[in-house]
């Protein structure tokens, strides 16, 4: 058995642009993920960072194929997913689940919170019996910490962090072997952010879980991750264990990143040199020649507007220049 469980290679997810006429040819793309590749290894958990709008969502639903890619291959544990029929891919559907970044968009209102958890499992009969079903649903509000009395009431009677941790229950139900968390507390209040990631600790280690955990605050990554990928623009930039990416960080960009990061130390944060990054984001429309940072870069030099540095390196991996 290999220790990969999740292969992406040169990932590329791009939205068409068509114009207004009666034809509506098709006359540009959004790049949103743009040749993405990296690993997750079994029982790991992959932090996936950057600004809003670098693509890091789309190639989340990409990997499940709730988005069909444009370009690349996505790899689970040995099975090329774009191979897959309907059959098979529904058959492999239960080893992979996904729980979303909001709370009150990602539950049905009109469905008991019951019906939400059991869902999964009525689809891929993973029950034989209604009294089978509703066993299993209590079990599974007890393992994110919900009383099983709860199922008969609705997303509305919860607050953010109940209802959160319904999506859990439910991403739980087909006993998958990696999940995909999409920023699951950027919604929460911060009061209880805290308990929703000790959950998800809790469940990896009782359940061998392997996540991809998509965010943007690099000091919950920075806890709840064993490796780090930083995006940017629809491509990888740099990908480290969490260690290094912090204290040896090599891309301009994740420099800017962490030096945004606050720290509880008045006498640290006075040290510390603030990277601030000139213009606005590029347009994945029309994406720069080259480095695609490189019209923001502080060190940017000759060669940036005109070669694309290619993602390399032993353990510490970054796109960049300086590093070639």
């Amino acid at each position: 058995m290999s220790d990969i469980l999740v292969d992406v290679a040169d990932l590329q997810v791009y939205f068409p642009i068509r114009d207004t006429g009666v034809i509506r040819r098709h006359v540009n793309d959004v790049k949103a993920v743009d040749g993405v590749s990296f690993q997750v290894r079994r029982g790991e958990t992959l932090g996936l960072v950057g600004e809003s709008g670098c693509g890091k969502t789309t190639t989340g639903l990409a990997l499940l194929r709730l988005i069909e890619p444009t370009g690349g291959a996505v790899t689970f544990d040995g099975v090329e997913m774009s191979d897959l029929n309907a059959k098979q891919l529904r058959s492999l559907r239960k080893r992979i689940a996904m729980i979303f970044q909001d709370p009150y968009a990602s539950l049905d209102p009109r469905m008991s919170i019951g019906k939400i958890v059991s869902e999964p499992l009525e689809i891929h009969g993973l029950t034989t019996s209604r009294a089978d079903r509703n066993h299993r649903v209590g079990e599974l509000l007890e393992m994110v910490g919900l009383s099983p009395d709860y199922r008969n009431r609705y997303p509305h009677e919860f607050s953010g962090g109940q209802r959160q941790r319904v999506g859990i229950a439910r991403a739980l139900a087909t006993e998958p072997d990696f999940i995909v968390c999409d920023e699951p507390i950027a919604a929460l209040d911060v009061s209880i952010q805290a308990g929703v990631m000790n959950l998800l600790e809790d469940l990896q280690r009782e359940l061998g879980l392997t996540y991809l955990f998509i965010a943007h605050d690099l000091s919950a990554v920075q806890h709840f991750s064993d490796r780090i990928a930083v995006m940017y623009l629809g491509r990888i930039v740099e990908v480290a264990d969490r260690v290094g990416l912090y204290e040896t960080t090599k891309h301009p960009y994740t420099e800017a990143l962490l030096s945004a990061v606050p720290v509880p130390n008045p006498a640290l944060a006075r040290s510390r040199t603030r990277v601030i990054l000139e213009g606005d984001v590029p347009s994945p429309i029309d994406p720069p020649s080259g480095c695609n940072f490189h019209p923001r870069c502080p060190k940017v030099f000759d060669r940036c507007p005109d070669v694309d540095p290619v993602l390399s390196g032993n353990g510490h991996e970054v796109a960049c220049l300086l590093y070639e």
